[in-house]
């Protein structure tokens, strides 16, 4: 069943089209990733869809009594309540049962005819039960779960909305719209303001939600994660099934379709005009001036739909939609039109996953006792174990923001000095250095400018030519370097690298600001580099594609952890080390951090020695066993109520013989399931 369908959608804004012919359903269940370039209308598509505007043409339409929820990508609440209340507000009709619950309970306890007793205990066992299938005894635990995921403290709870950030705000609008519960999510940019461990909590929500969602996001892994479909849009949609992996893979397998067909269908004009040619002015000119007048028509109306279109299409249907001239060409003209007709010029790259690291020994970077930080200000950000990276490796070097990372790329570049220890280039090295702010770039440059002073022997056709494997076409070229947007800047400094001789790029959030077509560049490029790679950023889809380490600064335990792998491997060891955590028995020790899961944590920490220091305490762990004890706090207050409740129930002298033993059993689990939950909090307390 469809919650929501989408007919033949288009969007105008005066002469200009931003979407047409946009015909699509979100069914039960279904995760829906939807992606194409910035500008083409993606959040406007999603407003109509919710109702927020009205399409030029076409309709949209709602099953009866579906409940949409938005997210908007700039959201802010507005309120005068704190977070808590703010969430609260979203069960007011479950708070109010549970008063009216309350003053029954009350009112019980002063009846003295029976046959009016048993008519409330009747009425009071039917709302219990009601209350308690809408989560009545849990809706508490429920914010605190979803708030805690989202990045909140408990401390935050109570802060008022209106001394919160705009990216904090963001967050309390979507805590409250995940709690509302809706049968349709529609989330512009939800990964916006969170950060990792956030983002990885979301993504097991939305996996494990029961409703429908349609998300749009810059967040590739993110999509893979959650995403069992994909809508690309351009002027319409195409649909792709599957997460944004297997988007990519069928993508390319429809390209090469496309032109495996464009190079059959150009054949066989060719062999068509060779006919005509021969034959023209002999004895089968008038088959040859019939086939030409075929090939006219024919040509002008494959200019006009494209190879694809032509050929999915019978010459009914192509002549009620194109304008065909009704003379036939030339000769030559023909000859001239079938040698122009191109394929689209807006394939996308042919992404490559995981670059082949050599392991040659040619030495790129090594670190002996390393400490970074700011050693004239005497303040230490993180110690790193001996680091070796050798040539055709990519290092992925990850960690919340403010962690040191960017001050860790310069010291390794020589721009800061280290606090402590050293820092060893290998030989012959060029290095290429990409910062955030692109501040290489010279803004009264045009692009062509900014091009030729770093290749001046490319002619303006390459250049041109050069700049469009960047997306920057037409009259792009000659924009000045100052009026581009951020994204913009991020593809002319990629394009600007690419032409350096650097064999060492040192990359800080490269994909910044980048939409969707220019991440799938910029992995393009960089997997097609040749030599070594320390790859900043918070991009784990790039991270993933690319990384044969992983590099994470904690700044919590003040050190960098390494891990030989991908970034999904890496994601893998860690969450193994948490279930070994969790499924551990509490009376054992934990030593340094360690517990149970040596295994995984010798595999997180391959480059650590022992003889350095002892290994950092987990902070993951550290963070999974607080969480999990504020929870079972939350569990455990809820469990006390709800048994005093059916306590108070059993103590009724009127109470009828079915419900005495209805509410035993109910007492019983509810005692039993008390004790194991004060059990674990115990075993826990222990070990944080």
């Amino acid at each position: 069943m469809s919650l929501i369908t989408a007919t033949n959608l288009s969007k105008s804004y005066g002469s200009r089209d931003v979407f047409k012919g946009v015909s699509f359903s979100i069914p039960q269940r279904t995760r829906i990733g939807l992606v194409g370039p910035n500008g083409v209308g993606k959040t406007t598509l999603v407003r109509i869809l919710f109702g927020l505007e009205e399409p030029s043409t076409g309709e949209v339409q709602r099953a009866k009594g579906v409940r949409v929820g938005y997210l908007p990508q700039n959201a802010s609440l507005d309120s005068d309540h704190d977070v808590w209340q703010e969430c609260l507000n979203v069960f007011s009709a479950l708070i109010a049962r549970q008063a009216e619950l309350a003053r029954m309970e009350h009112a019980l306890g002063t009846m003295e005819d029976e046959t009016e007793l048993e008519a409330a205990l009747e009425r009071y066992g039917r709302l219990q039960e009601e209350f308690e299938r809408q989560g009545g005894y849990t809706y508490e635990t429920r914010i605190r779960q979803t708030l805690t995921g989202l990045g909140f403290t408990p401390e935050e709870y109570r802060r008022p909305l209106r001394q919160l950030s705009g990216g904090e705000r963001t967050r309390a609008f979507l805590a409250r719209l995940l709690l509302s519960d809706p049968d349709v999510l529609l989330l512009d940019e939800p990964t916006n303001h969170l950060d990792i461990a956030a983002i990885e909590w979301l993504e097991s929500y939305l996996r494990e939600w029961a409703g429908a969602v349609l998300l749009i996001s810059h967040d590739r892994y993110f999509l893979d994660q959650v995403v069992n479909t994909i809508l690309e849009m351009t002027t319409g949609v195409s649909l792709y099934h599957g997460n944004y992996s297997s988007y990519i893979k069928q993508r390319q397998d429809r390209w090469d379709r496309v032109q495996q067909i464009y190079e059959s269908e150009k054949e066989r004009l060719m062999k068509d005009l060779d006919y005509v040619k021969r034959n023209i002015a002999g004895q089968r000119t008038q088959q040859a001036k019939g086939r030409l007048r075929r090939l006219s028509r024919e040509v002008e109306a494959i200019e006009q739909m494209g190879f694809i279109a032509y050929q999915n299409k019978n010459w009914a249907e192509v002549a009620g939609e194109v304008n065909i001239a009704e003379h036939a060409m030339g000769v030559e003209e023909v000859e001239r039109r079938i040698r122009g007709l191109r394929l689209p010029s807006n394939r996308p790259p042919q992404l490559k996953f995981h670059l082949n690291s050599s392991r040659s020994g040619d030495l790129v970077v090594r670190t002996h006792a390393l400490q970074v930080g700011y050693a004239d200000e005497g303040r230490p950000l993180f110690a790193a174990p001996d680091l070796t990276l050798v040539r055709g490796e990519c290092a992925g070097v990850i960690g919340p923001n403010g962690a040191g990372k960017s001050t860790f790329l310069k010291t390794l570049l020589g721009q800061l000095p280290p606090y402590a220890g050293e820092v060893v280039m290998g030989a012959s090295l060029n290095v290429g250095y990409f910062a955030q702010a692109h501040e290489g770039l010279r803004p009264e440059n045009t692009l062509m400018e900014e091009i030729n002073t770093i290749a001046p022997q490319m002619r303006p056709a390459e250049v041109r030519d050069y700049l469009a494997k960047f997306l920057f076409s037409g009259g792009d070229v000659f924009k000045k370097v100052e009026v581009l947007s951020g994204g913009e800047r991020g593809r002319l400094a990629l394009a600007c690298l690419a032409l350096t001789s650097a064999n060492l790029l040192l990359l800080d959030e490269p994909s910044n600001h980048l939409d969707l077509p220019s991440q799938e560049v910029l992995q393009s490029v960089l997997a097609d580099f040749d030599g070594t790679i320390l790859l900043v950023s918070h991009d784990r889809y790039l991270i993933d594609a690319l990384s044969t380490q992983i590099w994470e600064v904690e700044p919590e335990q003040g050190a960098l952890r390494v891990f030989l792998g991908s970034y999904s491997q890496y994601r893998a060891a860690r969450l193994a080390e948490a279930e070994e955590a969790k499924v551990a028995k509490a009376a054992e020790p934990v030593v340094a951090g360690r517990g149970n899961s040596d295994s995984a944590h010798k595999a997180l920490s391959a480059q650590d020695t022992a003889a350095d220091r002892p290994a950092p305490r987990s902070n993951n762990r550290d963070r999974q066993r607080k969480q999990r004890l504020t929870d079972l706090e939350a569990e455990i207050h809820d469990l006390e109520n709800h048994l005093r409740t059916v306590s108070r129930q059993l103590e009724s002298p009127s109470i009828n013989v079915d419900r005495v033993l209805t509410l035993s059993q109910e007492y019983e689990q509810l005692q039993k399931t008390l004790e194991e939950r004060m059990e674990e909090w115990a075993g826990l307390s222990e070990t944080v």
